[in-house]
């Protein structure tokens, strides 16, 4: 298709002569596109800041925690209170062959940390080196709890973000250093950088873990914990798992099988499964509300490339009459139709990723918020978009095309 000098000021002067149309029309094609890739954009940037809250959380756990009974069982009386100790894992890790991480966790809140002058009131959290298969660290520092460290009841920690900046308010790297934690010396071993909102007994982000045996002792707790942590392996379906981990338990604490809410049970699987449903349901709203307002636009393209062949009409047959070919004549309309719709839609790309870039920006410098996060859309979704143009100008100039092209020579001369 040949698209040379004179056939951009042929497109200019079109556009000239039906200014106010040509604005509403082009108005009409950018905001469509600047919608569109708005809306694909912040939900890109939503996306990333919910799957920020989710850091480091595997998305097949299932959490296990003691609640009262609702139901008289086995000579007990209702409302009672129960606990788990670790022969609830050795038993869940022998008799549910489903079962692959299981873990204890246990916390205090309000603990009392320092440092020299510095202090914080945070979590205390008692872990297994294990639970880092549930919810991993993200280290900014150091290392996390291993084995060695939980066999040997060590007195190392892992401290939170904030608890981080504000025992150490110059940021520096504070392992091999020694924090009070319950009035005994920790050995901070790591620092955990997650700003997670999804949590277990609170967030990352206040927490000092510690081995789970010592933090057992140094609360007096006699073994017990009142929450399980547990993944199913692979291949392995979870909720058979949760079945046979809940008629265990049952079982064991002679709790009445049908008790559901002495037992909970929290599946992560299906709080992922809905987040993606979600973003899935969200983008396709978006694509068609997008296309909608894309699809006025090109309506609008192609009236006013009707309205322009029509006066157009003695120019065309004047053009044939000296030896133009419908072929040309078709070039020519759609031509300035896909000029038309590629100019309003440029702009609405650039003005577009501005906005997103300039979102991102503000976003990423709030507090608790990891640097990154992006509101961009991706490089094909722009080609798309592009191609989207490119067909839409085609079809919206194709009915204002066909009409030029049957203008005969003759009709157009009496016309004038």
């Amino acid at each position: 298709m040949k698209f040379d000098i004179d056939r951009y000021k042929e497109i200019i002067d079109t556009l000239s002569r039906n200014r106010s149309r040509t604005f509403l029309t082009g108005f009409g094609i950018f905001w469509g596109i600047f919608m569109l890739l708005i809306m694909l954009g912040g939900g890109n940037g939503l996306k990333a800041i919910l799957s920020q809250n989710f850091a480091g959380f595997t998305s097949d756990a299932v959490i296990v925690g003691t609640n009262r009974t609702t139901k008289p069982y086995g000579g007990f009386k209702r409302d009672r209170s129960w606990s788990l100790d670790q022969t609830d894992i050795e038993a869940i890790k022998a008799l549910v062959p489903e079962s692959g991480i299981v873990t204890m966790m246990d916390a205090e809140w309000g603990g009392s940390i320092s440092y020299d002058e510095n202090t914080y009131n945070g979590i205390i959290k008692g872990l297994s080196y294990e639970y880092a298969g549930v919810e991993s660290p993200q280290l900014l520092f150091g290392r996390s709890l291993n084995e060695v460290d939980c066999e040997q009841e060590r007195k190392v920690c892992v401290i939170g973000k904030r608890v981080w900046s504000n025992l150490f308010p110059n940021e520096e790297d504070p392992t091999g250093k020694y924090i009070k934690v319950k009035d005994s010396q920790f050995q901070v071993i790591g620092v955990d950088g997650r700003n997670s909102g999804i949590n277990i007994n609170g967030s990352p982000d206040q927490s000092v873990v510690i081995p789970y045996n010592l933090m057992n002792k140094l609360y007096n707790k006699g073994g017990k914990f009142d929450i399980l942590c547990m993944t199913a392996k692979e291949g392995a379906d979870s909720e058979i798992m949760q079945e046979k981990v809940r008629g265990l338990l049952c079982r064991r604490h002679t709790i009445a099988p049908d008790d559901k809410n002495a037992i909970m049970m929290l599946d992560t699987k299906k709080i992922f499964t809905i987040v993606d449903n979600l973003f899935k349901g969200v983008n396709i709203l978006v694509i068609l509300v997008g296309l909608g307002t894309l699809l006025a636009g090109a309506i609008g393209v192609s009236n006013i490339m009707m309205v322009t062949v029509k006066e157009r009409t003695t120019e065309i047959g004047i053009r044939r009459a000296i030896g133009a070919t419908p072929k040309m004549i078709l070039s020519q309309i759609i031509t300035e139709s896909i000029g038309l719709t590629l100019i309003a839609g440029m702009l609405g790309i650039l003005f577009s990723v501005l906005i997103l870039w300039g979102a991102g920006n503000i976003v990423s410098s709030m507090p608790d918020i990891s640097s990154g996060i992006s509101f961009q859309i991706g490089f094909w979704t722009g080609i798309a978009v592009l191609a989207l143009l490119v067909v839409l100008g085609v079809l919206a100039g194709l009915a204002p095309a066909l009409r030029a092209m049957n203008i005969k020579p003759v009709d157009a001369m009496r016309e004038e």
